[in-house]
């Protein structure tokens, strides 16, 4: 039993102190006020006055047994103790009351027959603290008890309810916001319609027929209808019997209005205009789980509210959801509004504008969609992800997993219907690719030559290497017994730092990695963790990974093996035990275009109501990483040098295109695999334009090839879109 704790106490004039429970009743003692009967025995006042305390006090503690105890014998034998206890936690349930507390006023009457007159403050949880007051406490002096016991009535509890009426809350539960792209298209909103079923049980035409017609048009046993009307509501109640979806609806309101008498409340529900687009980001609603439900309670919804479950609607659910209001009433057997207690407005929710460009959203979505309509490529790889980033503010522009599905298939009364939805859903939760991973954030992949780019940025601040260091690539590298090769089997002659990104020369970073180990084992696994990898980027509205940077520490935890030269020489080319989410090697590319910035990455950009906007998304510099432009400059020119450059990894993907004249900087990645039978991951990230970098862009797309023949041509389609409206 919720136990309820007081802030006042009543106290007779006898007593010294006040009895109170809990840190909220320790105030200074108050007295009844008395005017004196016509005639009485000594004491009598004091007598009643401490049964009137008692029975106060214990509703305070929520302690119902010794409220009922201290009735009359008469009152006793026609209210029972579980009806007794049943008005009140009914009446505290309406209430949402956390505590009571109650200020006397005077003790009157005639020699048997005394009335406490006082006031009563509520404190509810949704409607904050109101008052009742010139309340008025019968008690009567009981032969049986031969003491002071209360006649009690209904009214004791509201003086309205002595007379019949109900203590009833409407609800003013607010409609979800929506949710929209950057320029104002509408990505989730409130347009789907249901219909609530509301009956009052007290007005059931035919019980059986009722009961039998709901159990048709919900799809439930007429048994749950019996259970639910007969032994779950009050006889006097109105009925919520649940919802209906706009067929059902058609189908079966005349029905249920002639045997049951049933109302209908129309009902907004979520809708995703296009729910494949992103059901990454957006993510979907649902009813709460059984450990949300109390937090829920506690600011006003209830179980049946509707909450974000994924994506921004969860973790934005407090902004698109509101907070509930509503109105406490007491309303008489015939309908009519008597008394309104307490009223408290909803907080309006706010809709959300989304960092997101739909229309290129679209557009890489068609591409990677596209993508796997090869039959190969379909049978070998199961999924990919494109993210493009604004290098300036970490502002997400597309963020693109594949497969997608529909989020509306995650709705309780889905648009599409819930027979649909139920196939739909069936079909996802089967699929072996796993279409609910977000690839973009929760994918964490062995990276293969984009990790080239960070082992740069080690080897010159390391200082081991400068713009002028050589290094002739045999087409081989090998210390001792350890012979690796380079992917050109010739090799690639006398290499730079700069050629040696242009080239993606595995020989070079191999060297470098055994030079940098060599001087420090930690000098190639920190700038890694400098740059962000192995550690969340910080997102927030959607889940991700950590992925994992193998270090000294750590690497014999998952390899058993100590930490060697082969470790830094694997970590050199993004093989061995690295991973990385396209995430977060977008944003690693993002510190090597802006000048070293390592930014959290935005995906909601405002919030507010209509027009009255404020911002969400706002540059965040979580590191300054401190990194010298003129060793960025060298990686940026090697990089400029891959799209453009007769020996660049991806130049045949752009030729022609006018890309070049905008100039993009990117890497070709090609990470093996383990499994004889396993294509590698194909990569590609670039940032455009070359002279003032803007975005960024990662495109990885599992068990495809090579970086060049795969991830680099979808690249390109995407950015001729983002610059030219057409592939």
């Amino acid at each position: 039993m919720r136990r309820f704790f007081a802030i006042c106490c009543l106290c007779l004039l006898a007593l010294s102190g006040c009895r109170g429970s809990g840190p909220l009743s320790e105030t200074a003692a108050e007295t009844i006020p008395t005017a004196r009967p016509n005639r009485g025995a000594a004491g009598q006042l004091e007598a009643a006055g401490e049964v009137a305390r008692q029975f106060l006090d214990a509703w305070q503690q929520g302690d119902f047994r010794a409220m009922h105890d201290l009735l009359t014998f008469r009152n006793r034998e026609l209210t029972s103790f579980d009806e007794f206890r049943a008005r009140y936690e009914d009446a505290q349930r309406v209430m949402s009351l956390e505590a009571l507390e109650y200020h006397p006023q005077t003790l009157t009457g005639q020699e048997r027959i005394l009335s406490l007159q006082y006031d009563m403050t509520f404190h509810s949880r949704i409607l904050g603290a109101f008052t009742d007051a010139d309340r008025l406490l019968h008690l009567a002096f009981d032969p049986q008890a031969n003491d002071w016991r209360i006649a009690w009535s209904p009214a004791d509890i509201f003086v309205e309810m002595g007379q019949g009426a109900r203590l009833i809350f409407e609800e003013q539960i607010p409609s979800r916001a929506n949710i929209y792209d950057r320029h104002g298209q509408i990505l989730a909103d409130q347009n789907g319609r249901v219909a609530r079923v509301l009956v009052d049980n007290r007005r059931i035409p035919n019980r059986e027929a009722c009961f039998r017609s709901l159990a048709q048009a919900m799809g439930r046993s007429v048994e749950f209808y019996i259970d639910l009307f007969d032994v779950r509501s009050g006889a006097d109640w109105i009925v919520d019997a649940g919802i209906l979806e706009a067929t059902p609806y058609i189908e079966t309101s005349d029905r249920l209005r002639a045997d049951c008498g049933a109302d209908f409340q129309q009902q907004a529900t979520r809708r995703y205009a296009d729910g494949t687009l992103m059901p990454h980001v957006i993510g979907h609603v649902g009813y709460p789980d059984a450990d949300q439900i109390p937090d829920l309670e506690a600011i006003g919804f209830n179980a049946e509210t509707i909450i974000g479950k994924a994506g921004v609607e969860a973790s934005m659910n407090a902004i698109l959801g509101g907070r509930p209001g509503g109105r406490l009433s007491l309303v008489g057997a015939e309908g009519r509004r008597l008394r309104v207690l307490a009223e408290v407005r909803s907080q309006i929710p706010e809709s959300l504008w989304l960092t997101i460009d739909a229309d290129l959203q679209r557009v890489v979505l068609a591409s990677l969609q596209a993508l796997y309509k090869d039959d190969d490529l379909a049978e070998n790889s199961s999924g990919a992800a494109v993210v493009i980033l604004d290098v300036t503010n970490g502002e997400i522009l597309a963020l693109a997993s594949q497969p997608t599905y529909d989020a509306n298939f995650f709705n309780p009364f889905p648009a599409v219907g819930r027979a649909a939805a139920a196939e739909g859903l069936s079909e996802l939760l089967e699929d072996e690719r796993n279409p609910q991973i977000n690839r973009v954030s929760q994918g964490a992949y062995v990276t293969g030559s984009v990790m080239k780019g960070l082992t740069a940025v080690a080897a010159l601040e390391s200082e081991l290497y400068d713009a002028d260091s050589r290094y002739l690539c045999t087409g081989s590298w090998s210390y001792g017994a350890d012979v690796r090769y380079d992917w050109l089997r010739g090799g690639h002659g006398i290499m730079s730092v700069q050629s040696g990104i242009t080239n993606s020369c595995n020989p070079f970073f191999y060297e470098a990695g055994f030079r940098l180990n060599a001087k420090d084992h930690w000098a190639l696994p920190a700038y890694a963790l400098l740059l962000g990898l192995g550690k969340p980027t910080g997102i927030g509205q959607i889940p991700e990974v950590a992925g994992n940077v193998p270090t000294p520490d750590n690497v014999e935890q998952t390899t058993g093996l100590p930490w060697s030269y082969s470790h830094a020489v694997n970590l050199s080319i993004g093989q061995g035990e690295v991973q990385a989410s396209p995430l977060q090697m977008a944003r690693l590319y993002a510190a090597i275009a802006n000048g070293g910035a390592l930014l959290r990455p935005q995906l909601v950009r405002e919030r507010g109501i209509l027009d009255q906007r404020s911002p969400v998304a706002r540059r965040d510099v979580m590191l300054d990483t401190g990194l010298d432009p003129q060793n960025l400059a060298i990686i940026r020119r090697g990089m400029c040098a891959v799209t453009a450059s007769y020996s660049g990894t991806a130049s045949h993907q752009f030729y022609g295109s006018p890309l070049l004249d905008v100039g993009v900087c990117g890497k070709t990645g090609t990470a093996q695999v383990p499994g004889d039978d396993k294509q590698p991951h194909s990569w590609f990230i670039a940032y455009a334009p070359a002279k003032a970098p803007q975005i960024v862009i990662a495109t990885m797309v599992e068990n495809a090839g090579e970086g060049s023949s795969v991830a680099a041509p979808l690249t390109r389609e995407i950015l001729e879109y983002y610059y030219f409206g057409s592939f």
